[in-house]
Formats: structure tokens, sequence, C-alpha cells
């Protein structure tokens, strides 16, 4: 059974986020004074009981409001509505019941799920005076927490997942976890919001919209997913509020926790020199990698347009020669059929093993091509060599001496394992170790 899933919804600043981190247990959401910096609705694995559970931390709602983020922040709550199992509606004990609280429980109170009316930021065991109002929403009995002290925090989890349909959350799920990853104003989100065919993530021609990481699961074809959108990564130099500096960290360890990236870049722009600190740090994280060129359908094509771009990304990006590139539009849909299928195909190079009988033929025949470097009359000697990891593939190469390894050497053994192999979209590591080493455990 699928996980289920628990919606935190409430109007901003009522410490929405703030609970959400506490409970997933890291800091996933932005948690800042500002109203309004938590736009899109951030997924993350929360665990209670054994139970396993997606939580859902919504932009607030602010049910009058024009401003055209503010509107977005209420569909992207009415979206997590629709999807939730259970509703947590957070209400703020300082400032008492509102009017804007009236109005989220009324359309809470329509959704027919199960509402659980939580009153946050009690730090005290005694309720204010004025907690009571808060039964005149009519969802029921409020609980009174504060997710700064974790107060009553075990009462509110329990009761989520009693509410839980019966044995939901007790297993894991294998899925293929995609990261969004590029400069700002890229085409992330609208990439995102085309494969999954509803919109998900807010696009808007403001830049810096998508300020946290998005996770999104999804099913196609029986294949399970989780797009994971990140914020644009700005260079340091622009980088002036806290806001966006918890974006630029949270897309770094969005990189880290994903299987493959999709590595977008601008074709009206090229390569630039933040794409390639973006890729840099998805390559030295071994992370499953494909080049996804937008806004193809902009530039002017010649008979090798498509071939002269692709020598400037191996010119520009000689580190990672391995990466694949995709030539899309998102606005107009060309070549969007061939996004997920290249990361699916990446995700399963990325986990590929190889026999250790294929392994070290391979090599026989690669040190017979080419004889292996020598210095001061002794020859490196590379006596075995096995796979022992996956996700990057790692390999164990069995030497005489790791001084002989030269670098330009290795690669030419990299290049050969590609070649045998395939391998593609993903990076290789390797491990040199002499006789007496230690073998990992």
């Amino acid at each position: 059974m699928s996980k289920p899933i628990v919606a935190v919804v409430g109007r901003p600043n009522v410490g929405k986020s703030t609970f959400f981190n506490k409970v997933v247990g890291r800091r996933v959401a932005i948690v800042e004074d500002t109203p309004g910096v938590t736009r899109d609705r951030i997924y993350a694995e929360a665990e209670w009981r054994g139970i396993h559970f997606a939580l859902i931390d919504t932009g607030g709602i602010e049910p009058d409001s024009k401003d055209i983020i503010l509107s977005q922040m209420r569909e992207q709550a009415e979206v997590a509505i629709d999807t939730a199992d259970v509703i947590l509606f957070m209400v703020d004990g300082k400032e008492g019941l509102t009017a804007a609280d009236r109005e989220v429980g009324m359309m809470l109170t329509r959704t027919g799920k199960k509402v659980i009316l939580t009153v946050n930021k009690v730090d005290k065991q005694t309720l204010p005076d004025d907690f009571y109002d808060f039964y005149e929403l009519g969802l029921g009995e409020p609980i009174a927490i504060s997710s700064v002290n974790m107060l009553n925090f075990g009462d509110l989890l329990d009761l989520i997942v009693d509410n839980f349909p019966e044995g939901a959350g007790t297993e894991e799920e294998e899925e293929t976890k995609i990261a969004v990853i590029g400069k700002p104003n890229v085409g992330k989100s609208s990439l995102i919001n085309a494969l999954l065919g509803e919109k998900r993530v807010i696009v808007s021609p403001i830049a810096g919209t998508t300020r946290d990481s998005i996770d999104t699961p999804f099913e196609q074809d029986g294949e399970k997913y989780l797009l994971i959108d990140t914020a644009g990564i700005r260079r340091k130099s622009k980088v002036n509020e806290n806001i966006e500096r918890y974006s630029v960290l949270r897309a770094v360890a969005a990189i880290e926790r994903c299987d493959v990236c999709l590595l977008m870049i601008d074709a009206t722009e090229g390569i630039t020199e933040q794409d390639k600190k973006i890729a840099g740090v998805a390559h030295e994280a071994g992370k499953g990698i494909i080049i996804v060129v937008n806004k193809w359908d902009l530039v002017e094509k010649e008979t090798n347009t498509m071939n002269q771009f692709r020598k400037e990304i191996a010119k520009e990006l000689t580190f990672m020669s391995y990466a694949p590139a995709i030539f899309i539009s998102v606005l107009t849909g060309k070549r969007m059929g061939n996004v997920l299928a290249a990361a699916k195909a990446v995700a399963e190079n990325r986990a590929m093993r190889v026999s250790t009988g294929q392994l070290n033929s391979l090599i026989a025949d690669a040190t017979m091509m080419k004889q292996p470097p020598a210095d001061k009359g002794k020859r490196l000697k590379i006596y075995y060599v096995s796979q022992v990891g996956v996700k990057p593939p790692l390999f164990s190469f069995k030497i005489n001496s790791r001084e002989l390894m030269h670098f330009s050497y290795a690669r030419y053994l990299e290049n050969k394992i590609r070649e045998g192999f395939g391998f593609e979209g993903t990076s290789l590591k390797f491990v040199f170790r002499e006789k007496g080493d230690k073998e990992d455990e």
C-alpha cells in the first residue's frame, strides 16, 4: 500500500514549517519570519510508531488575497488538500481565532476528510483564555502544541497515525529519485509540470519563485518516480537574503539524495560558469546526470546546430563526458517524451553490476592494447579488479603501486569499461589498493 499523505495547512506564519522540520527530523522547509516564505508545498517522508507517511508543508492560505504568489499558494494548498488522507489545520494560539481562520475552516469542512485542528505556539501547559474560541470552527476538539518546544507532539502524531487507512504506510516502496537542477529561470518547474501533466509547481515570470525543493511522487507505466524540483542555484554574490541562502543549500542537498539529476541548460545562453559549478556538484556526488537543453525552439537552426552545441557541451563539461544530452522545448513539448525514458535508463546504469570474470577479461585486454605506465624500471601491475558497489558503480583495483597509477591511465581504463559495458549517464568511482591494504567492509 502506498504511504498515506498528511497535509499541513493554514494561514501564513502560524508555524507550519517549524512543525514540518521537527517531525521530519531535518531542516527541509524554510523557516523565516517573512510571511509567504514557504511558497510551494514540500513533500518529505516521516515515520511514527513504525508507520511511514508523506508529510506536505504548504504555503499559507490567504482566502481573499489577489496577489499572484499568495493566490497560487492557495491553489497549491488546495491541491495538497485534494491528495491528503489526513489534513492538519494549524492556527496560531498567540493571535487567537481570526476571520481568515474561519474561512479556511469552512474550506476544510467541505472536503469531507479527517481534519485535525492544531493550535500552535502554546508554549506552556496552561491554555490561553481564548483557546476555546477555536471550537467555533466546528472541527472537533483542538489539540494544543508548541512546534518550537515539541510540546504534545507525541499525542498529535498518535492522533494523525490513528486516522490512517488500516495497514497504510507499513511497506517501503522503491522509486527512482530525479532532481531537476540548474540556474533560475531555465524552465525547471515548467519541465516538472509537463512531466506530471498537472500544475504541481508554481510557475510565474517572477525570478526566484521556487525557493524550496519540492518532492513529488508519481507513477508512469507501472514505474515509481520521485521528482525533486530545486530552487535555482544562484551565484554566491547574488545570494543576499537568508531565504535565498537556504535555497542554495537545499538545492545541493537535493542533489545528494537523488538518483538522477536533470541538469537544465538554457539553449539561448549556452554553457555558463554557473552551469559548470552546478554540474560539478552533481558529478562529485556520483549521481546520474542527463543534460537537458531547454528552449531549443528559440535557437536558429542550421545543418549542424545540434552537433555544434554537443561539441560545446563536451568542451565546457569535460569532466562528465558520460552524460547524455537531450534537446527539448518544454513550451512546445518537443522531445519531452525522451526525458523520463532517459532518466530510467541512467538510473538502471547507475545500479548495474558487472561480473568479476567479464571485468578482469576486459582489463586484461586493455593492458595488452596499452601497456601500463612505468617509472624507474618499475611497471604498474593490475592483479585483480572487482565491482564492489553501485549507485554509483565502484570498482576496486588490486595493484602493486598506487604511485604508478597515473590519472591518464585510470581515465583510459574507465573509457574501456564504458566501451565494454555502457554505464551511460553515471560517473564511475575507482579505488586502488596495494597488497597488504585492508579491504573495505
